[in-house]
């Protein structure tokens, strides 16, 4: 399936906003707004989250599962593991295994 993650990268990739995507997959924005939100894999009827994936691909995204190879050519962008072997966090920094810098002094 898909991860609400993929779909925002996914967009950005494609240069498009919520309402792109709504019109390219043929699925309302309430709609779309919605799977973004999901933590972790867009929950919603199969059939329309496969119409929103089937957008994607047409628009010339490749979707990546876990430990996926790449079958195509062209750019990309994938998450990876950090440099100590953790897996990605929320808000990365520079250096992976480094936590960001307190703000309160």
């Amino acid at each position: 399936m898909i991860t609400s993650q993929q779909m925002r990268a996914a967009r950005a990739m494609l240069g498009i906003d919520q309402r792109g995507l709504a019109e390219i997959s043929e699925v309302s924005l309430p709609t779309i707004q919605r799977m973004e939100t999901s933590e972790g894999q867009v929950r919603g009827v199969v059939g329309t989250v496969m119409k929103v994936i089937g957008a994607l691909e047409k628009a010339g995204v490749e979707l990546l599962g876990e430990n996926a190879p790449s079958t195509g050519l062209g750019r990309g962008v994938r998450l990876r593991e950090t440099l100590s072997g953790e897996a990605p966090r929320n808000k990365l920094t520079l250096l992976y295994d480094k936590e960001p810098a307190s703000s309160a002094e």
